[in-house]
């Protein structure tokens, strides 16, 4: 039978052997109530798990306890002095402090962002709009928070953020249809692009 391999209930394999005469059509009417019933089951608990999961995301803690100014050692503060010097602010964000278990990891990403942050052939805020986009797609709720911030403080409006929006759930689309197309490459579009 089609819907034991399903591992549907028992009321529908009843229906299913008497389809086609009138205690079938009462089998079904019965298989039909009883999927809705579990139907609506199976959507309180869905519910109910994805409540849950939101709530445990919400209130994530850090691995490790956050590195406070005052608790760090010489080798973190100097990094921290150089990160509000820099951004000409006097507090140190939480991605810092929890990174600053590892002061050479701490120092090395310190470095990286400040070279390639800096205003170059892109100007800062295309660099946070990209940012952002970057971290949509990643999925990281932080990057999200602290560099939309930094982009509207770069002059990003509130109609360039839904426009970013709309570009990276396009792209994210268009990249999943072809990926999942495996759609060749325009010899256009191969390089050089010098041309």
């Amino acid at each position: 039978m089609a819907f034991r391999a399903f591992g549907m209930p028992n009321v529908l394999l009843r229906a299913e052997s008497h389809h086609g005469d009138r205690t079938g059509e009462i089998a079904w009417r019965r298989a039909l109530k009883e999927m809705n019933r579990i139907a609506g089951r199976t959507w309180r608990f869905l519910l109910a798990f994805a409540k849950r999961k939101f709530k445990r995301r919400e209130n994530t803690m850090a691995t490790f306890k956050l590195i406070e100014y005052a608790e760090a050692s010489p080798e973190v503060r100097a990094v921290y002095d150089d990160i509000m010097a820099t951004r000409k602010v006097d507090w140190i964000n939480n991605f810092w402090k929890g990174i600053a278990h590892d002061p050479a990891t701490l120092k090395r990403t310190w470095e990286s962002i400040k070279q390639i942050m800096a205003p170059g052939a892109l100007d800062p805020l295309t660099k946070e709009l990209l940012y952002v986009a970057v971290s949509v797609t990643n999925n990281c709720s932080y990057c999200i928070a602290s560099h939309t911030a930094s982009a509207r403080g770069k002059g990003m409006t509130d109609a360039m953020f839904h426009e970013l929006q709309a570009v990276i759930g396009m792209a994210n689309e268009t990249n999943k249809l072809v990926t999942g197309y495996q759609v060749e490459i325009d010899e256009q579009f191969k390089a050089p692009l010098d041309k």
